[in-house]
């Protein structure tokens, strides 16, 4: 009986069987950590340590000690938290948009695409609530019924609907990731030998016994959480766009940044997903189950939206002069030309030049290739934010308010710190759960395992 064309490649390589995959996936948790393991833990976490004092100092000093000024009084942060949710993107298009499109090549990427999805969120929440100055304030954001009577915030506000889309986005892909998680949850419990390791599972996978009605109830709840998810993949980012386009600054208000904002975190999550994939496969030896196909199908996505970027930068560009507004012209112009050209001409040689080699399948099957872009596009994103918030900014309708942005040592610190954090939190998860959502991959042994397909081929050959 052949389920699938036998003609597709196999996605999952060697001949495995059920209990192959569950020794794999659990080797990570079950084995002590091998030595580039606790090297790479070790910088992010001097990294992340780095980025606390920077904070603490913020804190304890007041914003000044960043590089902002009257002008520019929105820049390395903000561009740091759009990134932060752009990156996060692409976990819930892997998981809950290839769900829907019953995709399985994502079965083998997805688990760690969600959790990155929960890191990367983690990073951008700290950048609004600390540029807030008094952290203990933050409640403030919320609207809830507080001791200053009907005193309550900005519903018109684009940043308070950030508030909401953020905390929503937050709290799905959680419950997302956490629900695919219980049967894998349950698989280490049945292994464990140490007894506080068991409890601690037990209480993890809720009591799961891989019951049919269970694995139904499962299927089910994933279907709704990723109807709920992917709707979230389009608002969040719209919403984040909205903090720039509702306002009436040349260069920010355009009709065109929603889209070209959820493409642009399509784009930049992808090459992170990249960038941490290459990285567990080679360390945990998983090459079997991410495979190059993984790998090209990945590259192709951030082809595309790579284009769709490069075509919002020429509309932009091309719009502001249609207009005919010279203060819309001059934003552009300025952005090419003026004192930060060199942050504008990076970022379109990051973003729009360099995925266009993934046209070569000879380049996007190669590993070390993909792993210099993913790193190039993502310094191309941050390059697209810094870009858009502060050349805007930095010039203004009155000349004699026009100043320059230049980074504090505090903004580098806290912006290397959350880097720190995001690879910390990422290799202690690499560690206690499973990086491979295994059960999932069981499911598609049998159509896309290697050594079935070479077995339907030959049984092919005999008939």
């Amino acid at each position: 009986m052949h389920y699938e064309s036998p003609v597709r490649q196999p996605l999952i390589l060697g001949d495995k069987s059920y209990n192959q995959i569950t020794e794999d996936v659990v080797r990570p948790i079950e084995n002590p950590a091998p030595r580039s393991w606790w090297m790479v833990f070790s910088i992010a976490l001097v990294m992340f340590l780095w980025g606390v004092g920077c904070l603490a100092y913020t804190v304890g000093t007041g914003i000044g000690v960043w590089g902002l000024n009257k002008t520019v009084g929105w820049a390395w942060d903000i561009t740091n938290f759009v990134w932060w949710v752009g990156i996060g993107h692409a976990g819930t298009l892997i998981s809950a948009v290839l769900l829907l499109f019953r995709q399985r090549w994502r079965m083998a990427i997805n688990r760690s695409a969600e959790a990155m999805t929960i890191f990367s969120v983690i990073q951008a929440g700290l950048f609004p609530v600390f540029h807030m100055g008094r952290v203990w304030m933050a409640y403030w954001v919320l609207p809830i019924p507080n001791q200053f009577g009907s005193l309550w915030v900005n519903f018109n506000s684009p940043l308070l609907w950030d508030v909401f889309a953020i905390s929503t986005y937050l709290s799905v892909s959680v419950v997302f990731w956490y629900v695919g998680l219980i049967p894998d949850f349950a698989m280490v419990r049945d292994r464990a030998v140490n007894p506080v390791q068991k409890h601690i599972y037990k209480i993890l996978s809720f009591g799961w016994g891989g019951k049919a009605k269970a694995w139904q109830r499962f299927e089910e709840v994933s279907l709704v959480l990723a109807g709920l998810a992917t709707p979230l993949v389009l608002s969040v980012h719209t919403i984040v766009s909205m903090d720039f386009a509702t306002s009436v600054i040349p260069g920010w208000h355009t009709t065109i940044f929603p889209p070209y904002f959820v493409a642009g975190a399509i784009f930049s999550g992808f090459a992170m997903v990249q960038t941490l994939l290459l990285i567990v496969r080679k360390v945990f030896k998983m090459e079997d189950y991410i495979t190059v196909q993984h790998i090209e199908m990945m590259n192709i996505v951030i082809m595309v939206t790579g284009s769709i970027v490069g075509v919002a930068y020429i509309t932009e560009l091309f719009i502001a002069w249609y207009s005919g507004v010279e203060y819309e012209q001059y934003a552009f112009l300025n952005r090419a030309t003026g004192p930060y050209w060199w942050a504008y001409w990076s970022m379109m040689t990051c973003n729009v030049f360099s995925p266009q080699f993934m046209w070569f399948k000879k380049l996007r099957t190669n590993l070390v290739f993909t792993f210099v872009i993913s790193i190039v596009v993502n310094i191309g994103m941050w390059f697209e934010r810094f870009v858009i918030i502060v050349t805007s900014l930095h010039r203004d309708y009155l000349p004699s308010s026009w100043s320059m942005f230049s980074p504090s040592f505090v903004d580098v610190g806290i912006f290397v710190g959350t880097i720190g954090f995001f690879f910390v939190l990422f290799l202690l998860y690499a560690r206690t759960f499973p990086v491979i959502a295994q059960a999932e991959l069981k499911t598609i042994l049998k159509t896309s395992g290697e050594a079935q397909k070479k077995h339907h081929s030959d049984h092919g050959a005999h008939h």
